[in-house]
């Protein structure tokens, strides 16, 4: 059987952010955290939040999963903690495929790019536990079913594992 997958959304680049460490912490609690429980990390491959979930889920002996917007001659290059790499070639298409390919995701800080990959998530019924992240509404003022929210790294894997474990 294959092992649980969780998608790792966030932004690519924190330089310059003032969030940046902090949202670099919290991802490194949530890689960590999902390697520790044997969960593959999916994600988008680059840098920013997605390295710092990949190093903590290498660091706690996890695998890693990144689907690059690229392919392998053209870059941008992979983050140095992958397991796994997918060349998609489509650019930003790539959002996609990394939001239907966890059971559940979790959402780190995030830019517009993190935006999109939570809307697919939930469009595709992908539950989405934010941290620090988006918190979108809906324009009827009810709350999204697939949308929860979580006060730290080991409160978002606990609950995507959860939701992840939920989904028939």
């Amino acid at each position: 059987m294959p092992r649980l997958q969780i998608a790792v959304f966030g932004e690519g680049d924190l330089a310059g952010d003032p969030r940046g460490e902090r949202l670099a912490d919290l991802a490194y609690g949530v890689g960590r955290g999902l390697g520790r429980a044997g969960a593959v990390l999916v994600c988008g491959g680059r840098g920013g939040v997605m390295e710092a979930a990949c190093r903590g889920a290498r660091d706690a002996g996890g695998e890693t999963l990144g689907i690059l917007p690229g392919d392998r001659r053209a870059g941008p290059a992979p983050n140095p903690h992958l397991t796994h790499e997918v060349y998609a070639g489509v650019g930003q298409g790539r959002n996609l495929a990394v939001a239907l390919s966890g059971r559940a995701a979790i959402a780190v800080g995030g830019s517009w790019g993190t935006l999109s990959e939570i809307a697919l998530a939930l469009r595709h019924g992908v539950p989405v536990v934010t941290l620090a992240s988006w918190t979108p509404e809906r324009p009827d003022g009810w709350p999204e079913p697939g949308l929860h929210r979580a006060q730290d790294a080991d409160g978002a894997v606990r609950l995507a594992l959860d939701l992840a474990t939920a989904e028939p």
